[in-house]
């Protein structure tokens, strides 16, 4: 008997090792799991070699709870562990989403589920590795057993330990907006200029940062020799929403989740699963963005007929109160108003009322013009008058409409013209209030024909005390997508969670913004960078109503405005591109569009709905060009859009289809265009092109370009 090599078994067998290793399928990416002394379990991860993640601890703190099992210690799930099984798994599938950047999705990687135990409680987890050629995912899974069935979150231990002090792309960590512009700065710097950084915004709706050194999730580093890394999360369902906190003497980023209203982090009850925390890696930036790691980490979707979601371009009844030149509410005569008490009959008009049935059968017109397919209307509701700031318990109802906006002719107009309206839900934060009308509110938009709902939630949450990104707002959001479902309905969430891929699982939700949007461009205006950060960041988890689009870039000479938009037209144009979405936006006024109408014809010709997509050139917070085939077609459209740097460029046509000919209609800055001396000067050339052709182009300062490409 080789007593030697039964040794060597037994050591690398799963109960007797201390330490798994799972690499990706292309072996560049390595992910190690170890239990560290005291049995602590820990993980690091490499990428060709280089280190990613540096040893890290994993586990959970618990709420010490006096509902604990008889004769039972409430413990920490941190460590005492001991490994009790391990299994090794390969996956790969290609799946087709209802929507997306491309046809179809490869979802391939190799899995490590390591069952630990807890001999001094008797309890058990299992922590699920999946490495992608592109990154890993890793979560903590409860199976139901005697010794834990019910615990408190008192906060989630996961580090991410970094190689080095890499360049971080972030924003203050925030339990209520993610409305901050991005800041470029060493992963040291951040609590040096956190204080700064926060004072600029802090007078936005609702605020509420934690620590010196939080930021938010999808944060982008970059490593000193070349590494784009991104830290978030996937499949953030009965949860808080992850923050993270930076140990600035270690380097190491740790999990901060946000608390409710009590300061507690998680109410959970076995069997669960935690979301997925995830780390994207690559030497090359492009990879940023076409990789889909946060998608394939949730599951399949759960509506059984997806017919009835289909991706948007739509205009609507918006940007005039944005800038200011009208408004939401009906009337002044009250500086406060009630549900059900308040006649309306009776109340004058303040005559600036944007939701009115005259402009409203204009934006219809307008959309039916020019092959948009709904028209969205706010401000159209009972309440407005006094609806920010007060925390009102019974703000709107949803379902009751001012008298100079008539719901039945309108819907029936739109329809008449091949037009649907879009709903508009602001609930000003009072979800309890939401939630109580909500089956009504869906019904009345079944009536009418409404198929798509953008709801907001603007304001200090109701339930009092709760903060936007806690695990019961959480849970709402995750409902109101669910019943919308019920109802054939799409929805388009502002001021919520950042998205998490859960659109995969529920392809209604077809759009969040739940970042810095266009808005404001009419608050002050956002750096150039923006546009060409927030790919790399917000739109890891799902797409974005950034609601582009914007040609009279100098609010002031329409409105008494002062701000204007940091892009140049052609900027807002190549945003159809760089911002993806399935829901998009025309979000400027028809007259403008009509002053422009050769610049229009790209947004009435751009889709929404992709076969493939390439990402010809990309860094963070610079320049992004990105070319997209057109859903069932052999038409291609590109976008590319800069930062404040004036640069060039390069359009390789390698994806064109070989022996084919193309028309190439584009739309670039002219000569001496300029974001801020001279946004609105554009060209518009034509020409031939086929495949291998390659097309320079210079992009302005906070400029871009937009060019179609029809198959002849």
């Amino acid at each position: 008997m080789n007593y030697r090599n039964i040794l060597l078994a037994l050591l690398a067998s799963p109960l007797m090792a201390t330490a798994q290793t799972v690499t990706s399928p292309d072996g560049n990416v390595v992910v190690k799991f170890s239990l560290a002394d005291g049995g602590k379990p820990t993980y690091e991860m490499t990428y060709k070699a280089k280190d990613v993640v540096k040893p890290s601890g994993l586990g959970l703190e618990l709420v010490k709870s006096k509902h604990a099992s008889k004769g039972m210690k409430e413990t920490d799930l941190m460590d005492g562990f001991k490994v009790k099984d391990t299994k090794t798994s390969s996956f790969d599938e290609t799946w087709t989403p209802v929507w997306g950047e491309t046809r179809t999705i490869r979802n391939n990687y190799n899995e490590l589920a390591v069952t630990l135990t807890q001999p001094a409680t008797k309890r058990d987890i299992l922590i699920r590795f999946r490495v992608y050629d592109y990154g890993m995912g890793l979560r903590y899974e409860f199976p139901q057993q005697n010794e834990l069935n019910y615990f408190i979150i008192k906060e989630e231990h996961t580090q991410f330990a970094m190689a080095g002090d890499h360049t971080a792309y972030w924003i203050p960590g925030d339990y209520d907006t993610q409305e901050y512009e991005y800041q470029i700065t060493k992963m040291s710097e951040i609590g040096k200029v956190f204080d700064k950084v926060y004072e600029r915004y802090a007078d936005n709706s609702s605020t509420t940062t934690f620590s010196k050194t939080g930021v938010q999730t999808s944060l982008q580093l970059k490593s000193a020799d070349g590494l784009y890394i991104n830290i978030h999360e996937a499949a953030c369902l009965n949860y808080p929403t992850m923050h993270l906190n930076l140990d600035p003497q270690t380097m190491t980023f740790e999990s901060w989740l946000t608390p409710d209203a009590t300061g507690k982090k998680g109410y959970i009850q076995t069997p669960f699963n935690t979301p997925w925390r995830t780390v994207l890696v690559s030497d090359d930036a492009r990879d940023m963005l076409s990789c889909k790691l946060t998608l394939n980490l949730n599951e399949p979707c759960k509506i059984e007929d997806t017919s009835w979601i289909h991706p948007t371009k739509y205009c609507g009844v918006w940007w005039n109160m944005i800038v200011g030149a009208k408004s939401w509410s009906y009337t002044n005569d009250y500086p406060s108003v009630k549900l059900g008490i308040t006649d309306y009959a009776k109340c004058k008009p303040n005559g600036t009322h944007g939701a009115t049935n005259a402009e409203v059968r204009r934006y219809i017109d307008f959309a039916a013009k020019n092959g948009l397919d709904q028209v969205l209307v706010e401000g159209w509701n009972e309440g407005w008058e006094d609806w920010f700031g007060h925390q009102k318990l019974d703000v709107f109802d949803f379902v009751t409409p001012y008298p100079d906006f008539d719901i039945k002719a309108l819907n029936e107009y739109a329809h008449s013209k091949g037009v649907k309206l879009m709903m508009h839900h602001e609930t000003s934060g009072s979800v309890i209030n939401y939630e109580r009308h909500l089956e009504d509110a869906f019904k009345l938009m079944n009536k009418y024909g409404y198929d798509a709902v953008k709801t907001g939630y603007v304001g200090d949450m109701i339930p009092r005390g709760e903060y936007h990104y806690s695990q019961l707002m959480n849970n709402h959001y995750q409902h109101v997508i669910e019943e919308a479902a019920k109802h054939h309905i799409m929805v388009n969430a502002h001021e919520a969670t950042r998205p998490t891929g859960i659109c995969r699982t529920w392809p209604n939700l077809v759009g969040n913004e739940s970042a810095r949007g266009t808005e404001y461009e009419a608050f002050g205006g956002s750096v150039p960078y923006h546009t060409v950060m927030l790919p790399f960041t917000r739109l890891q988890g799902g797409p974005m109503d950034y609601t582009p689009g914007i040609f009279e870039t100098q609010l002031s000479s329409w409105s008494e405005n002062k701000s204007f938009v940091h892009t140049t037209l052609c900027g807002q144009l190549s945003l159809y591109l760089v911002m993806y979405s399935p829901l998009q936006m025309a979000a400027d006024l028809p007259e403008h569009y009509e002053k422009y109408d050769d610049a229009f014809q790209f947004i009435r010709d751009v889709p929404c709905d992709w076969d493939d997509s390439k990402y010809l050139e990309a860094e963070p917070a610079q320049y992004i060009t990105v070319a997209r085939k057109e859903k069932g077609k052999d038409n291609w459209f590109v976008g590319g859009k800069t930062n404040a740097d004036a640069r060039t460029a390069v359009v390789k046509l390698d994806f064109l289809d070989k022996g084919r000919k193309y028309e190439c209609t584009l739309y670039k800055d002219a000569e001496n265009a300029d974001y801020e001396k001279n946004p609105k000067a554009y060209t518009i050339t034509r020409r031939t092109v086929k495949k291998g052709d390659v097309i320079k182009v210079k992009e302005a300062r906070g400029g871009g370009f937009a060019m179609s490409i029809m198959a002849k």
